[in-house]
């Protein structure tokens, strides 16, 4: 898909329709989790990237696969288009980085955190740094959800929504999987994978990638 126009008149007149949206997968997942998203979006085109973030089954570090994050959408998309955001599980901090440490708050509309540890995840908490630095970066109080906790104030520029399912056994508390900031839904779903696959949470999150 080509690259959208960067002209500051360009950026101005950007629809809601026009606006880019990136999807950012979790731990042991690949682009093709959202395939049933995107097919629920093809009445409603707009350009998409869903980019592969090679995790190394949680070895790389989540700064780094941020940063990965951070080219791959300059390289689609320059460094001013205003685009939306959805991240699901570990992909939902990843996309948080970005927001918050990497500049993207400044030109995000929307950012959809999909089961995603914010406050981190007990299901974490024994793995080593030193053997797997981006599942130990999910513990509950880690240094970068600490970090990203206390200095959320960039998310305030940005419409955030947060859908959890109470029954995670993945982001365990399952109502912690949430941001400090925005609105927070509750999804009527049992499982983590549920939360991009079921109808009832894909009704959810398309309504709410519509919506002015």
């Amino acid at each position: 898909m080509a690259p959208l126009a960067k002209s500051s008149k360009h950026l101005m007149e950007l629809t809601d329709a026009q606006r880019p949206l990136v999807l950012v997968h979790g731990l042991l997942d690949t682009p093709r989790l959202f395939s049933r998203l995107e097919r629920r979006l093809e009445s409603h085109p707009r350009p998409v990237l869903s980019p592969h973030l090679p995790h190394r089954f949680g070895a790389t570090p989540l700064r780094v696969l941020a940063e990965q994050l951070d080219e791959l959408i300059q390289d689609h998309w320059g460094a001013e288009t205003p685009l939306d955001l959805l991240g699901f599980s570990m992909g939902g901090v990843i996309a948080r980085i970005w927001l918050q440490e990497l500049g993207g708050a400044k030109r995000t509309h929307r950012f959809l955190s999909v089961g995603s540890p914010q406050r981190g995840t007990l299901t974490a908490q024994c793995i080593p740094s030193w053997l797997f630095a981006g599942l130990a970066d999910m513990k509950r109080g880690s240094p970068l959800l600490n970090l990203l906790n206390r200095d959320s104030a960039k998310l305030q520029q940005v419409d955030c929504i947060s859908f959890f399912c109470r029954w995670d056994l993945m982001v365990f508390p399952g109502w912690q999987a949430v941001l400090p900031i925005g609105r927070v839904q509750e999804v009527p779903v049992f499982t983590h994978q549920q939360l991009m696959s079921q109808p009832r949470s894909l009704d959810l999150l398309t309504e709410s990638l519509l919506i002015d």
